[in-house]
């Protein structure tokens, strides 16, 4: 018989490991662990089809019949003030993800190649923000802001949210990782200056991380209840979470309206998986991609 003969039933062996049912675990556990996610998801779809009478009378995975009508009362709720909040909510987290990836890009940069007195300690505090839960910050940010007279306005939700400690970690991270200092070292020979090397070679190189930063904050600030919950006073400039939240508390005494919370948040949720859908390529791009490309 010869080695490879021998080596024929081995091999079988093997892959027959491979394929037995210890193989499939992994598998059967991830598949396990996305329907415990998606569940939730699941149920908001099937309730929001649900008429009033539906809602509590039939099966809780049976579709309804009232996906329309529920769809229709929640924009004529208050005059339409839902897609008011939708539009805030859009504001809030476009402009506040947009503004914090640039102070985060730009800032992680800077602690990444640069040298200069207090950067490691800048970078340590930093790394201690990480740390400090967001809700112990939203009752002393209020005071500053009240103290400065932008309560209940747009800019009490938007500016705390444009410095992001875990966002100028992550950049500071990825520029160290993904920026060579031959690079920038050959730019600033060929006479580049360096707000030009950061626009044109250190930016390009960071957009995967650009990405996930902004993906990040804008969840972040999408789905933030507490912050403007407690500097907001006009319900005119709610996000959808205040929003929903008034609509929940006044549900206790008008049950109809759980078909428009429930409606509401499925409406909520499709901006936020079109969004991933649509970035998730720059995910897919080489740290080389950019600068470095011809």
């Amino acid at each position: 018989m010869t080695p490879a003969t021998l080596a024929a039933p081995a091999g079988r062996a093997a892959t027959g490991r491979r394929r037995g049912p210890l193989g499939a675990a992994p598998t059967a556990v991830l598949l396990l662990g996305a329907l415990y996610c998606l569940f939730p998801v699941g149920w908001v779809v099937i309730a929001a089809t649900k008429s009033p009478a539906e809602l509590f009378s039939t099966s809780t995975l049976a579709p309804g019949t009232g996906l329309l009508s529920n769809l229709a009362d929640l924009a004529a709720y208050r005059d339409g003030v839902f897609w008011l909040w939708m539009l805030n909510t859009v504001l809030y987290a476009g402009a506040g993800a947009l503004l914090s990836t640039a102070v985060s890009a730009v800032s992680g940069y800077a602690l990444a190649k640069f040298r200069f007195p207090g950067r490691d300690l800048a970078f340590n505090l930093l790394l201690g923000g990480i740390l400090v839960p967001v809700v112990v910050l939203a009752v002393p940010q209020y005071l500053l802001l009240s103290k400065a007279g932008l309560a209940d306005t747009y800019w009490s939700v938007l500016l705390p949210q444009i410095l992001s400690p875990y966002g100028i970690y992550l950049a500071r991270i990825y520029a160290a990782a993904a920026i060579p200092d031959a690079l920038l070292e050959a730019g600033r020979i060929d006479g580049a200056t360096e707000g030009r090397l950061a626009r044109d070679v250190a930016l390009p190189l960071m957009l995967p991380a650009m990405v996930t930063i902004f993906l990040f904050q804008f969840v972040a600030i999408w789905n933030n209840f507490l912050l403007p919950f407690i500097m907001l006073g006009d319900d005119h400039r709610f996000p959808m979470t205040v929003g929903l939240y008034t609509m929940l508390a006044a549900g206790a005494n008008q049950p109809s309206l759980y078909n428009l919370i429930i409606t509401g948040t499925l409406l909520s949720i499709i901006p936020l998986v079109a969004l991933f859908l649509t970035m998730q390529r720059y995910w897919r791009t080489d740290l080389s991609s950019g600068a470095v490309k011809n």
